[in-house]
């Protein structure tokens, strides 16, 4: 090799290109004209160039996310080793309210509800012939004594008749008169013999027959007076006209509309339907309220009769409380009876803490292994406080008092106990 460097090949003139030697300084070519410097590589690809915004955006998301998982992984505390799965499974455990309700005395209540009617209800229709009102001489509402006159019917055909069959009495008196006296006559001249025993028998006869008609004309003229007797319409008791539907000039008939209803003696009394389980715990003779829609006093009353039947489709049976006459006690007014039957101590429940379903009336009790435990109860009456329970419960049973919809029975669950008594709240695990 040749210590001295070589000289650089000429280049043909109309060669566009450059060549660069390595460890050799480039001469430039008389007239071509330098190439500007090349710019250098950019660290940012192409792709971002061109949408700079888009890629500023999602570059800040990702950062926030960084910085949450940075300071969540920084306030989350690493589980106890052999714990972790028993927190996890006690946390996940549905959280419920539940107590022991215990006893308190509760007064024991039968409730019914009915309508008012009088006692007695006395339809009143004409009892004799058809006629056609003249006069009502009353209105609902008044009071009215036996025998009283209510109204009257038209009496222009039973008059006459009446007249004509007096007459006919003092006719067959007449002629029995007569009769008698010619049987008299032969009587007394039958020793002389005048007149033959035969004469004598048929005057004797004809007196009486003539007596048998007087009496026979005189009932019938105390049928035609009763007839004309009952163009009266009359209370048959003393008592309250309830309804009035008499009009004058109205046709009246016997088994028509009643023209009245009375009440007697104005006695009033409530008729209801008690369900068949609280008949057992009723009797004649105790004390009822009378409750009226609209009016706030209760009405005293007592029971004054209980049905002998039940009715095999709605299971109630009958009841029917006494009470006083009072002009707020008016027939046909809804009414609501109370009877207190007796007082006992019994477990009273908020209205949440008892269920029903197709299997009736239940609630939750949770026992000690904390597993909600479906109990049949039975309500024996409403109370401001809540529910009594007559059946199912003894009271010191822990009850689920909310929630207990949202569970399962046999479902185990973590017990938060409700304040009692000024004590604080404390958790049963």
């Amino acid at each position: 090799m040749n210590a001295h460097p070589e000289p650089p090949p000429h280049l043909p003139a109309e060669r566009p290109d450059s060549v660069t030697w390595i460890n050799r300084e480039r001469t430039p070519s008389h007239g071509v004209p330098a190439a500007p410097p090349a710019e250098p590589p950019s660290p940012i690809p192409a792709f971002m160039r061109k949408n700079p915004s888009r890629w500023a955006i999602g570059a800040g998301v990702l950062l926030l996310v960084l910085i949450a998982l940075g300071v969540a992984r920084h306030f989350t505390k690493p589980a106890a080793p052999g714990g972790g799965a028993a927190s996890q499974q006690q946390q996940s455990l549905p959280l419920v309210s539940a107590a022991a309700p215990g006893t308190r005395s509760v007064t024991s209540t039968v409730t019914f509800t009915g309508t008012i009617h009088a006692r007695y209800d006395m339809p009143i229709s004409p009892e004799g012939e058809s006629g056609r009102i003249t006069a009502v001489l009353v209105e609902a509402g008044d009071r009215v004594k036996q025998g009283q006159v209510l109204a009257r019917l038209d009496e222009s055909v039973l008059r006459p008749q009446l007249n004509r069959l007096a007459a006919s009495v003092e006719e067959a008196k007449a002629q029995a008169a007569l009769s008698e006296a010619e049987a008299r006559r032969a009587r007394a001249v039958a020793a002389s013999g005048a007149l033959s025993a035969e004469e004598i028998a048929r005057r004797e006869a004809t007196a009486t027959t003539d007596q048998a008609r007087v009496k026979v004309a005189i009932a019938q003229l105390a049928e035609q007076e009763a007839r004309l007797g009952k163009t009266e319409i009359r209370a048959p008791a003393s008592g309250i006209v309830l309804t009035r539907s008499a009009e004058v000039g109205q046709t009246a008939s016997p088994g028509g509309e009643a023209l009245f209803r009375l009440a007697r003696d104005g006695e009033i009394e409530m008729r209801g339907q008690v369900a068949e389980r609280d008949l057992a715990t009723l009797s004649v003779g105790q004390t009822a309220q009378v409750f009226i829609t609209g009016l706030d006093k209760p009405f005293e009353g007592k029971v004054r009769l209980l049905g002998a039947i039940i009715d095999p489709n709605s299971r109630l049976g009958e009841i029917r409380i006494a009470l006083k006459p009072d002009p707020a006690l008016r027939p046909g007014a809804f009414a609501r009876g109370e009877v207190v039957v007796g007082a006992a101590k019994r477990p009273v429940l908020p209205q949440t803490a008892v269920l029903s379903d197709s299997q009736g009336t239940f609630v939750l009790v949770v026992n000690q292994e904390n597993k909600a435990v479906r109990r049949a109860v039975r309500v024996g009456n409403t109370v401001p406080e809540g529910l009594v329970i007559s059946e199912g419960l003894n009271g010191d049973e822990f009850v689920v008092t909310t929630a207990g919809a949202f569970l399962r029975p046999g479902e185990t669950v973590k017990v938060v106990e409700p304040k009692a008594a000024g004590h604080a709240a404390s958790e049963r695990s």
